[in-house]
């Protein structure tokens, strides 16, 4: 288990990481978002130990990465978003490297490197110096190291960047296959790849945890638990807009006129209606529609994607940040 309790890290005036407490367990592929500077590669630095905190404690099973550094370390693989390779040696000299650095017996380390090779697809490179492979065999070597040593938390910053699109398949193919035995922790700014492999979010701004759930539950616990677009034949979007906002639990409508053939005839009306209820508006919505003497072309029920949430979050939190307090609003009013 990793626990992670009031991390905060400061650098002079500027607060990279505020108060953040969280857990992570043994099953599970926890995904960590947020904008850039947010705090996730600080927050990732602290936990293995590359970088200290200015206050609060993170303990692996226990062991305070501070306190107990060895102990804990033993138990991280840890691939940064530049992957700390040695260009100078070949892909196969340096698994061997990284596996007595992280205390393989010598008669185990010829096998920990198979299987890293084999687990990564770096074996067909396994020859080739470091520094004459592209960007997406490094990174594959990086995650190599990671995982040498089998260890109970994988914690991997950006590891699809420089991946072509099999690569990345082939690779989430691989984190997965980490989840029952392992702690893994995926930094990503490419949300879809967060949202098809993690089965926990936890969603940074400012050096604040905002959102920590399930990619599931944040959809639906977003502002709009529904969304209903419509397309009809109506002569009005005025009109279109009043009948739609009647229909109960529904609270808000936007139209759009889509096409207008003039010389009286109805127009092509799009309506974007949203609802907070857990009940399916739908029915409601078409029976306001027909009864309204307007005729349906298209009706179409929108999810929200882990990006629509995402953006949502951090824009709520960035509004917050930007509000006055109270007193603040009481001076500014005063003057």
């Amino acid at each position: 288990m990793i626990q992670v309790e009031h991390l905060t890290r400061r650098y002079g005036n500027r607060t990279a990481i505020d108060d953040l407490s969280f857990t992570a367990e043994t099953g599970h592929i926890y995904g960590f978002l947020g904008p850039n500077g947010a705090g996730k590669s600080t927050t990732m630095n602290i936990m293995t130990g590359y970088l200290a905190a200015t206050s609060g404690t993170v303990k692996i099973d226990d062991f305070d990465v501070t306190r107990q550094p060895e102990e804990a370390k033993k138990r991280i693989g840890y691939l940064p978003e530049i992957p700390p390779v040695y260009t100078d040696m070949t892909v196969r000299e340096y698994l061997n490297f990284a596996a007595e650095l992280k205390g393989i017996p010598a008669k185990k380390r010829a096998e920990a490197v198979e299987r890293a090779l084999g687990h990564t697809g770096t074996g067909p490179v396994s020859g080739r110096l470091i520094r004459n492979l592209s960007k997406g065999y490094r990174q594959r070597v990086g995650l190599a190291q990671a995982v040498i040593n089998d260890p109970e938390v994988i914690i991997l910053d950006e590891p699809t960047v420089g991946l072509d699109p099999e690569q990345q398949h082939e690779m989430f193919e691989y984190i997965r296959t980490l989840r029952n035995d392992h702690i893994v922790i995926i930094s990503s700014h490419i949300l879809s790849d967060i949202s098809a492999v993690c089965d926990f979010v936890w969603i940074l701004n400012k050096g604040r945890l905002i959102a920590s759930d399930t990619p599931e539950h944040l959809r639906e616990s977003s502002q709009h638990r529904q969304e209903i677009r419509i397309v009809v034949l109506a002569d009005s979007e005025v009109k279109l807009g009043d009948t739609l906002r009647l229909v109960q639990n529904v609270v808000s409508v936007d139209t759009k006129v889509l096409q207008d053939p003039g010389e009286g005839a109805p127009k092509q009306i799009e309506a974007l209606i949203r609802s907070d209820s857990d009940l399916d508006i739908r029915p409601a919505v078409s029976q306001a529609v027909v009864s309204a003497g307007m005729y349906f072309l298209e009706m179409t029920k929108t999810t929200k994607s882990l990006e629509d949430v995402f953006l949502a979050l951090t824009d709520q939190d960035d509004a917050k940040a930007e509000a006055p307090t109270s007193s603040e609003a009481k001076e500014e009013r005063q003057s």
